[in-house]
């Protein structure tokens, strides 16, 4: 397995009279698989509610979901259980795959009763994961319909970025209108992984099984992309690097002790490409080809039991010009547009949650603009739509606040 690593600018060419320029740089990384590659155990937990709000249809749906979970494994992985109501407890400890039938049946004795508290859950969960992840892929899937209110926020943040440091990547699953996004959000994108958005209880098996394939499509992990910098050459001060493809997360930038600067990828997938986006700017440079930075990715490989390997060390390029002519990337354009329609639905989120009607309103209408230019017809619909209730003077339902923050963060996939 390799890492592909390709640099591309919003215009390769700069001007040798500006004393100061800003270029974003989008760089998209994957995994390459060979030939040669075998298959690495995975280690999935799934971490349930089953709090007295998910009677009925909702947990028979789920309780399905995970059985077909269970029938998917394959000989080696591993599973684990934990379920939450106000308190928290391991149904499954954390196991190789042998006895499916003996498992599906624990899962089926499940009954919705109690209060909602997600912390619990996650940090059973977390501890259960931790047990079986060497060389293994180490994911979670959280499911939840409630808020946590036997619980407290700061600490699922806390435990989500815990479990980044050991590995282990958590995906988020929103069921029906009431659970909380902010929360959910936070935990997938410190956790490196996805949050989805359950509107109807049928829903959930082809949730489950879209994530399951993203699991298995995993070939590296622990990424981490390393920037090294030029001289004149700076980050933006304020969120300075995103991911922008496949949905949009704002990836935080730490300095290493010899000087490059790191973000973490987490889990890279077979031959599907991850984007980030760097906002940087640059001084006066003379007339000429000049690396304006080096990229690398450091990774482990499980399927080969090696960590900390770093991929082939990737120079970015600017052609600087005493008569200077723009020579744009449209392809980064775009990725710029996903960074800005996200941004903008996030300033009218702020907004609404102050009570700024009005304002939420013009930046929900920007933001779908945003998404026209770049082609998100899906987007800009659900986005204008909600700019056009809140300007009414309606309310948006707990459905459509959802779903606007979605579509802001990714490409809706017609399926």
């Amino acid at each position: 397995m390799k890492v592909s690593l390709l640099p591309r600018l919003n215009d390769g060419n700069l001007d040798a009279n500006q004393m100061n320029s800003q270029r974003q740089l989008a760089i998209s990384v994957s995994a390459i698989a060979e030939h040669a590659d075998r298959n690495v155990p995975l280690n999935l937990c799934l971490i349930l509610d089953h709090s007295g709000s998910m009677s009925g249809r909702p947990l028979e749906t789920v309780k399905k979901a995970a059985n077909q979970i269970v029938d998917k494994l394959k000989e080696g992985d591993r599973l684990s259980v934990v379920v939450f109501d106000h308190r928290a407890k391991v149904l499954v400890p954390n196991q190789v795959i042998e006895d499916r039938q003996s498992i599906k049946q624990q899962i089926n004795r499940l009954a919705a009763d109690g209060g909602t508290a997600i912390d619990e859950g996650l940090r059973l969960g977390i501890e259960e994961m931790a047990k079986g992840k060497k060389e293994t892929i180490s994911q979670a899937f959280l499911l939840t319909d409630g808020e946590n209110e036997h619980g407290d926020n700061k600490r699922c943040l806390k435990f989500a970025q815990l479990a980044a440091t050991y590995n282990l990547t958590l995906n988020t699953l929103g069921f029906g209108d009431n659970w909380n996004q902010d929360v959910l959000e936070k935990i997938a994108d410190a956790g490196g992984g996805t949050l989805s958005y359950i509107q109807q209880p049928e829903q959930v098996v082809d949730e489950f099984s879209r994530l399951f394939d993203r699991v298995q499509a995993v070939g590296l992990t622990n990424a981490y992309l390393l920037f090294s910098l030029a001289p004149k050459v700076r980050f933006a001060e304020l969120k300075p690097v995103a991911q922008v493809s496949p949905d949009t997360i704002e990836l935080p930038v730490q300095q290493q002790p010899d000087g490059r600067y790191a973000v973490r990828l987490g889990d890279l997938m077979k031959d599907s490409e991850r984007v980030v986006l760097a906002n940087v700017y640059l001084g006066q440079f003379p007339e000429g080809k000049h690396t304006i930075a080096n990229l690398q990715v450091r990774y482990d490989d499980p399927a080969q039991k090696q960590t900390e390997l770093l991929s082939e060390n990737i120079p970015v390029e600017v052609n600087v010009q005493s008569t200077y002519q723009s020579s744009a990337d449209p392809a980064v354009q775009q990725y710029i547009l996903a960074l800005a329609k996200y941004r903008q639905t996030q300033v009218a989120e702020a907004k609404l949650q102050q009570g700024d009607r009005a304002g939420a309103a013009t930046m929900l209408q920007t933001a779908a603009k945003t998404a026209l230019q770049m082609g998100d017809v899906s987007a800009a619909t659900v986005l204008q739509n909600s700019a056009t209730r809140l300007q009414a003077g309606e309310e948006l339902s707990e459905s459509e606040r959802k779903k606007t923050k979605i579509v802001s963060k990714t490409i809706l996939q017609d399926k």
